[in-house]
């Protein structure tokens, strides 16, 4: 099969940095964020730091618990195009949910080239088994962009989760998800990602069958590029075409890199959704 070639379209479509005014300034301001709430929470005796759930350097997870017995666990998969980042940028999106009951997990994973995309949704999956049996009650996901991918993949009725797991979780929160990954085959950035045609359709969740029941939210900003938009909308259409219980949002005045800022308050319309 001919390779197919980048095109300047498609990397445009996923530049969210170059359409986001001070965007080099986002990433170092999650990171402080990030680990003052990981400090803060250490000093109360709420965090589980670096737990392994398997043998490679990456698969660790942060555990953050609320004060008394937890409602149930939820979970977060970071962003980045499964190509950069980790938990440790993220610690303080946990904070809505820790405040309304919840322990709340964020795991880091192996990222790309290392790692091809159907190894790090399996990788995923068996964070939130590990995680799971640790904490009872039922389970909600929650990801951002790529992270988007990986919650909503844990729904397909191929999930690499086993029954047991699967059919504790309750709701899942795509934000500015990316679910059909086949364009990413015409970017620059799959000279990292290394997909193909077959792993590109194979991996993507809009083209696949949601395991019934699934309740899923997809959330965007408004002010996003086109194509997650696009993306956000794809999901819950097809989903909701084969029996899942579907939401689509567009929340108002939003970026790729704010939309999730939200997560930090309990009492936002986007934490609700998350852990109502």
């Amino acid at each position: 099969m001919k390779e197919l070639q980048p095109n300047a379209a498609w990397d445009d479509a996923y530049d969210n940095s170059g359409h986001i005014d001070g965007a080099a300034g986002y990433p170092p301001k999650w990171a402080d964020l990030a680990a003052a709430f990981r400090a803060e929470m250490t000093q109360s005796g709420q965090a589980d730091l670096d737990q392994a759930y398997g043998e490679q350097p990456r698969e660790k997870f942060d555990l953050f618990h609320p004060q008394g017995t937890a409602k149930g666990l939820a979970v977060f998969a970071h962003g980045g195009f499964w190509k950069a980042f980790d938990k440790s940028s993220w610690s303080h999106l946990a904070r809505g949910a820790v405040d309304r009951g919840w322990a709340v997990c964020l795991p880091s994973y192996t990222l790309a080239p290392e790692a091809r995309i159907w190894q790090i949704t399996r990788q995923f999956a068996r964070a939130v088994e590990n995680a799971a049996g640790q904490i009872s009650g039922p389970l909600r996901l929650a990801g951002h962009s790529a992270g988007g991918h990986l919650v909503s993949r844990m729904m397909c009725d191929d999930s690499p989760l086993p029954g047991g797991v699967s059919g504790r979780i309750e709701q899942v929160l795509s934000i500015s998800g990316v679910h059909d990954l086949r364009p990413l085959l015409r970017t620059t950035m799959n000279q990292t990602l290394l997909l193909d045609e077959a792993e590109a359709c194979g991996e993507s969740v809009a083209l696949g069958r949601p395991s019934l029941p699934c309740s899923i939210t997809c959330w965007v900003g408004a002010d996003e590029r086109p194509e997650f938009i696009r993306q956000t909308d794809l999901l819950a259409d097809n989903w909701a075409d084969r029996g899942a219980t579907t939401r689509s949002v567009h929340a108002p005045a939003k970026h790729h890199y704010d939309v999730i800022d939200d997560l930090c308050d309990p009492d936002s319309d986007l934490t609700q959704a998350f852990v109502s």
